[in-house]
């Protein structure tokens, strides 16, 4: 029975300084690190060794990875960095205080672009700064598939081929993997195991540095059903493991 481990980053920065942070390529806290050095020591009690690990190519899930690896004694292993793994693209949002944003435009308009399945935020324009098209790290990658602005349903749709292409065949292989990435990466895979629907999926909660595991039949179909699902809020049929 494979493996698979799920591991949002630390706290960030701007985690810490409440704004929206998207694709913008910040460090981790103080508690940031903290939480990941407690993640790798809970891989180690509950005797769990990867023999695979994935992260997006932003600084906060690869440095989450970093030290969860050297306390848990799993430095060697293989890691794939994928920008299918990053966090939702915020758009205009990116960079912005959460407070003074919901000041300027209001609760409900601002929970929308936050909590909805569907709703975009305000795009970037092609020649922002901020557009990845112009960072050295997506120079590969084709730019129309680059975005300027995500919904979740979005991010959702870029994560899954990641899934089918690299992580379910190291599974099918018989490797146990983690997957260290953010909150709304980790909510597209999750929304596929557990087959939730759109507005189950936006209301659901993914701690920072909490690892979930899931255990996987031969069929690669999640085995049994997870405890303490009702930590990340709702998620009746939910069958990852919180492990804390």
């Amino acid at each position: 029975m494979s493996k698979l481990i799920l591991l949002r980053h630390g706290q960030s920065e701007w985690n810490l300084e409440n704004r929206f942070t998207g694709w913008t390529d910040v460090g981790l806290s103080d508690a940031g690190m903290a939480e990941a050095e407690n993640a790798g020591r809970i891989l180690s009690r509950e005797g769990l060794r990867p023999a695979v690990a994935f992260t997006s190519v932003l600084r906060r899930a690869v440095e989450t990875w970093n030290i969860v690896s050297r306390v848990s004694g799993r430095m060697w292993v293989p890691l794939e960095k994928s920008w299918r793994l990053n966090e939702r693209h915020y758009g205009a949002l990116q960079g912005l205080d959460k407070a003074e944003t919901v000041a300027k435009h209001g609760e409900e308009q601002v929970r929308i672009w936050r909590r909805s399945y569907a709703a975009r935020p305000p795009l970037l324009r092609s020649d922002d700064p901020r557009n990845p098209r112009f960072e050295e790290k997506y120079a590969g990658i084709d730019c129309r598939a680059l975005p300027l602005g995500e919904s979740l349903q979005d991010a959702v749709a870029r994560v899954l081929p990641f899934w089918f292409d690299r992580i379910a065949p190291a599974l099918a292989g018989g490797a146990d993997a983690i997957v260290s990435a953010h909150g709304n990466s980790l909510r597209g895979l999750v929304k596929f195991l557990d087959g939730m629907g759109d507005d189950e999926i936006a209301g659901f909660e993914i701690p920072t540095g909490v690892p979930i595991l899931y255990e996987f039949d031969s069929s690669l179909e999640p085995a049994g059903r997870g405890r303490r699902a009702s930590d990340c809020g709702g998620g009746a049929g939910f069958r990852g493991i919180l492990l804390s």
